[in-house]
């Protein structure tokens, strides 16, 4: 068994401050076996704003993966957006922007799809290389290890959503992601909770492949919902997700949802 505590939309630079120590008071006391951050660690790439999220990283319980979101890559330095993008992330937080651990029961690979050189950079994409790259993560992986992919820009809407912030080129991937086996999608960047099937949504696929999205841990940019993170307990063939909010006086358990694999298919069951 193992448990992921899946966090996204730091944005240091703009935190609460006693939400973070609280967040990290909790999982401390939760000892996740990992922690993934999916992306925008900060609100405006500049240094000081790296230096605390750096320093955020360095108090985690457990060993960490993260990649970079879009506010992650400087918005107002045209100069360094253009020609070097990722220096402050890759100096303070790590140079690998497309990181891979496995361990034998699990697989998780990061991929990059903040784009600063499209029009809206707030927009993200996978592209042809990247999508050659999950496959040869994978390759090697045997069938019984599940299979995580986490990205910043998300492959699913949540209800209600336009779908205009979808991950640019993802259907692109799918076939890709199918192939390799990959069991769930982690992703932030709405500032929403969600988790579901995305052969709901993308078809056709044979084999489904669950969802999670994080709304912002630690950030005071909320958009309705409270300070959030998910907790996830992958136990083969079960998966459960638990939503963990701000109550204002700590973090607690706020939604739990459950998903037993039968073949190619993830079913929902009681939590």
């Amino acid at each position: 068994m193992k448990t992921i505590a899946h966090l996204s939309d730091l944005h240091f630079g703009r935190i609460n401050l006693e939400v973070a120590e609280a967040l990290l008071a909790d999982l401390k006391a939760l000892q996740p076996s990992l922690v993934v951050v999916s992306g925008d660690l900060v609100q405006r790439a500049r240094r000081c704003h790296f230096r605390a999220a750096s320093a955020f990283l360095d108090r985690l319980p457990a060993p960490w993966l993260v990649v970079p979101g879009n506010h992650d890559i400087p918005a107002y330095n045209l100069l360094a957006r253009f020609t070097a993008p990722f220096h402050n992330y890759r100096h303070y937080i790590t140079a690998d922007l497309n990181p891979f651990l496995s361990d034998g029961e699990i697989a998780i690979l990061g991929i990059n799809t903040a784009r600063p050189l499209i029009l809206n950079f707030a927009h993200g994409r996978i592209n042809r290389k990247q999508i050659s790259h999950i496959e040869a993560a994978f390759r090697e992986v045997p069938a019984s290890v599940f299979k995580v992919v986490v990205t910043h820009h998300p492959f699913l809407p949540p209800p209600g959503s336009d779908g205009k912030s979808l991950l640019g080129r993802a259907r692109m991937a799918l076939p890709a992601l199918e192939a390799c086996g990959v069991d769930l999608l982690l992703a932030g960047h709405l500032h929403r909770s969600f988790s579901g099937d995305i052969a709901d949504h993308h078809r056709p696929l044979e084999r489904s492949i669950l969802v999670a999205h994080a709304a912002t841990a630690t950030s005071t940019r909320l958009r309705d919902e409270p300070n959030s993170y998910n907790f996830i307990t992958v136990a083969p063939p079960r998966v459960t997700f638990e939503e963990r909010s701000w109550t204002g006086a700590g973090f607690a358990a706020t939604g739990r949802l459950a998903y037993t694999r039968s073949n190619h298919r993830w079913l929902s069951c009681a939590a």
